[in-house]
């Protein structure tokens, strides 16, 4: 191994690095984290503003949701009254009142006819109902080929 020349030695405290200096990087994710804990408030609670009054504003007040139910057996509840298949549709547009866009939900047993489920959706297409949603239980996932 040869000895180091003198040039060497007295360079040797000179000579760049090839180290990445964090320090920039530091200062300015400091300064970033300021800034967001600053915002961050603002964002959540909003800017306060002065709202003005209204005397005849009324509260919007949310109406039930009307359920239908077809039981195992075939019976038709609206909510939880019995009803005849006949007074279904006048049931049904009684309980949703006058409102136009109201959702009429249909829950029917796992075990009861489709065809009976499907009758009481064709009453109430049949009656004007604008929205029907079925309600379903939502279950896991199973594996391909599974018979449930």
């Amino acid at each position: 191994m040869p000895l180091p020349s003198t040039e060497d030695a007295e360079l040797g405290a000179h000579r760049p690095h090839a180290d990445i200096n964090v320090t920039p990087l530091v200062d300015v994710m400091l300064v970033l984290l300021i800034i967001f804990m600053v915002t961050a408030p603002m964002l959540v609670a909003g800017l306060p503003v002065d709202l003005p009054r209204a005397g005849a504003a009324q509260p919007v007040v949310r109406k039930p949701p009307v359920v239908v139910t077809v039981t195992k057996d075939g019976r038709t509840l609206v909510d939880s009254d019995e009803v005849a298949s006949d007074q279904l549709a006048a049931v049904t547009r009684t309980r949703l009142g006058d409102a136009t866009d109201r959702t009429v939900y249909i829950q029917g047993d796992r075990d009861t006819t489709y065809g009976r489920v499907i009758a009481v959706v064709d009453l109430l297409a049949e009656a004007g109902v604008p929205k029907v949603v079925m309600i379903v239980d939502r279950a896991p996932p199973k594996a391909p080929g599974a018979v449930p």
